[in-house]
């Protein structure tokens, strides 16, 4: 997925604008800029309890339970220090006396979440755009679109166009769905006016879908409608960030890795990330605007000391999304043997990519789903490591340094697992799509497949996965995402397959501190933040999130239902739910 472009050659299945979405999660809304941060409800450290650095200026913070890790954690601690930078300075358990020194606040404290794959620019403008998720007919989306215009009047002008004839109201209106992978767009008449009359019968990379009649572009042919939506202005994409981050807090998260942002838009998170609007910890990957190209001039790294901004790595494509054919395969799709899915770049320019990418000192990061992307962006990224560390017969210590990506994992060849666990090659898995792709991917796959090649977790332990959502295809709670890893189930009705109470493919599963784990360290090893970020220890970034229950406790079939209390970023408050109302519709942050 990736970010608008400004011109008609760049990324099209994964390019977004003002548009309406077919995305999961979230409900459109209109939300004011995050606002200032103030610390709240601290306690100033005593003489006896000051940090061991003895720093003037620590608060420290004491909750009825600290767990430190996902994995590990330093047992019985209920405090923290943080210094004024908002890095942890001590981590202990109070005194028995404590009343006399500390207030014990309510709750129990996790790390800081992270989302190890999401669009955080196109997640604010998915909340301010229609939410189609789950609508299974014409006349549902029609519906909502009306709903949507009458919420919105003015939008699908041709100014500032959203599509859907046979309805009066919608009728002439220039309107562009986004198919919930956002590599398929269905765009109105009144858009497909606005096309020259000679479109190619085919296209390299993608498809024009024409039966039972025109509208839906798919993968590279989307590069012939994305051009032609008018692009938000650099205010708007700010109230988007903004929106983003206020709803991303609301489920934990204190960071993401932004996997897909243009040069233009890092400019943009560099100038937010320098004030206090900006309150999410963002590692974010660089896009070329014309995708899949190398651009080193535009391409400017960033490293903020305070770690909330982070650019050094850079987002390549090798194929599109399992829902729509796309997905590069080794053998043809059982529900369609005349395909094997679409390549976006061939072998030989993906290697070249990466090695220039690599050479010029960024972390390589490429999107692939199919068995053969798969294939080919292992090839990419050994053939970099080959060149990074030349003489190395074993690449993992190489690789170690470099931290190569795959991200999303999903159907991976056993000979090519075997690969990715002799070099390290970390995947970037998001468990929500394994349960939302389980009702069709049989069909794709067919068993074998299935049960050898796609949505391993567990068995890719050793190297560290990273875990996210990639929001806003799926929801980002990452309590969800836990869930799904854990079971296997659908986070949103909890059973597995259409009516099964079981998992789907269980041995892939992993226990509640390995998903927790993906979600905090995980994400940290992928991002170069260990002993950052994830974890509460001393020197660490000082942000954690407060739940009601001792997550040590709750039942598997509670996480889906956590709610946090608390959401806290370099030791400021950043969110805090109202407990007035205890629906969930009242949350509010600090003034």
């Amino acid at each position: 997925m990736a970010s608008p472009s400004s011109s008609g050659s760049s990324s099209p299945a994964l390019r977004w604008g003002l548009r309406l979405s077919l995305l999961a999660g979230g409900i459109a809304a209109v939300l004011s800029l995050q606002p200032r941060l103030v610390p709240q409800g601290v306690f100033s450290s005593s003489s006896s309890s000051s940090s061991n650095h003895g720093q003037d200026g620590d608060r420290t913070y004491c909750y009825q339970a600290v767990r430190t890790a996902a994995i590990n954690p330093e047992q019985d601690v209920n405090c923290f220090s943080v210094s004024p930078e908002g890095t942890f300075t001590r981590v202990f358990r109070s005194p028995p006396d404590n009343e006399r020194e500390y207030e014990i606040r309510p709750g129990y404290v996790i790390p800081g979440l992270w989302d190890g794959h999401g669009h955080l620019l196109q997640y604010g403008e998915f909340l301010h755009s229609a939410d189609l998720f789950g609508a299974d007919s014409p006349d549902e989306v029609r519906r909502s679109l009306r709903e949507y215009l009458e919420r919105n009047p003015g939008v699908g002008t041709k100014e500032t166009w959203d599509m859907i004839e046979q309805d009066e109201i919608l009728r002439g209106k220039y309107f562009m769905l986004d198919r919930v992978d956002v590599h398929c767009t269905w765009v109105s008449q009144a858009v497909l006016d606005l096309l020259p009359d000679d479109l190619p019968d085919e296209v390299p990379g993608g498809e024009i879908v024409r039966t039972p009649g025109m509208g839906v572009f798919c993968d590279n042919a989307m590069d012939l409608v994305t051009p032609l939506w008018p692009k938000p202005s650099a205010e708007r994409k700010k109230t988007f960030v903004a929106s983003a981050m206020k709803e991303l807090h609301k489920v934990g998260l204190v960071g993401m890795h932004d996997a897909g942002v243009l040069p233009r838009d890092i400019a943009m998170y560099d100038q937010m990330s320098r004030t206090d609007d900006w309150t999410l910890r963002v590692y974010a990957m660089v896009e070329c605007p014309e995708r899949n190209t190398f651009c080193p001039d535009e391409a400017v790294k960033v490293e903020h000391p305070d770690g909330m901004l982070s650019v050094r790595s850079v987002k390549l494509f090798a194929d599109g999304a399992l829902g729509s054919w796309g997905s590069a395969m080794i053998e043809p799709y059982s529900d369609r043997p005349d395909s094997t899915g679409s390549l976006l770049v061939n072998a030989s320019t993906l290697t070249t990519l990466a090695k220039s990418w690599s050479a010029a000192g960024f972390q390589v990061n490429i999107h692939a789903i199919g068995d053969l992307a798969n294939r080919l962006a292992m090839d990419a990224l050994e053939t970099s490591l080959r060149d990074l560390c030349p003489g190395q017969e074993n690449l993992s210590a190489c690789q170690s340094r470099h931290r190569f990506r795959i991200e999303h994992s999903q159907i991976i060849h056993p000979a090519d697992q075997k690969r990715m666990h002799e070099i390290g090659i970390i995947p970037s898995i998001q468990p929500t799509h394994a349960t939302s792709d389980m009702a069709y991917a049989a069909l794709r796959l067919g068993e074998e497949r299935i049960r050898t090649e796609a949505y391993r977790m567990r068995s890719l332990l050793d190297v560290r996965p990273v875990l996210g959502s990639d929001f806003p295809v799926e929801p980002p709670n990452p309590f969800e995402g836990v869930y799904a890893a854990v079971t296997r189930k659908n986070p949103r009705t909890g059973r597995g397959l259409p009516g099964s109470e079981d998992g789907w493919h269980v041995e892939e599963a992993l226990s509640m501190e390995q998903a927790f784990d993906g979600f905090t360290r995980g994400a940290a090893w992928g991002a170069f933040l260990e002993g950052k970020a994830g974890v509460i220890q001393e020197g660490a970034f000082g942000d954690w999130v407060v739940l009601d229950d001792d997550i040590g406790l709750v039942g598997v079939e509670e996480l889906r239902h956590l709610k946090v209390r608390e959401t806290w970023v370099g030791g400021k408050t950043v969110y805090q739910r109202d407990f007035g109302n205890e629906e969930g519709k009242g949350e509010k942050e600090d003034l």
